[in-house]
């Protein structure tokens, strides 16, 4: 993973979200990407949905999956989470001091 080029997500709604592109279909995967998420301290993604679902696992690091209702579940590494098709959700780093980094599947096409 760390030979993997980290590029930052600058769009309104982020701050401190860097993404990798692990597998994708320029690797010859037939249907998802994998996708890493660092956010770092004080950082979190867009509030944002999309049309179909995705799968995040967390690998370090302690956050909290923001839904639609405004609920904050709170997630840590071993972690899995499911966000469902048109679900508006974010995601937050909630750790002073330690980056929240996640594995995210979703359709190819999608990345």
């Amino acid at each position: 993973m760390d030979k993997v080029k980290k590029i930052k997500i600058d769009r309104d709604g982020a701050r401190n979200l860097f993404k990798q592109v692990l597998i994708s279909d320029s690797d010859g995967s037939p249907l998802f990407c994998f996708r890493v998420f660092t956010i770092d301290p004080g950082g979190y993604s867009p509030y944002h949905a999309h049309p179909f679902e995705h799968i995040n696992y967390v690998i370090d690091g302690s956050g909290v999956l923001v839904t639609e209702s405004g609920e904050e579940k709170a997630l840590r590494k071993g972690d899995f989470a499911l966000v469902l098709p048109n679900e508006k959700h974010r995601y937050k780093n909630v750790s002073p001091d330690r980056p929240f980094v996640m594995i995210c599947a979703v359709p190819k096409e999608y990345e």
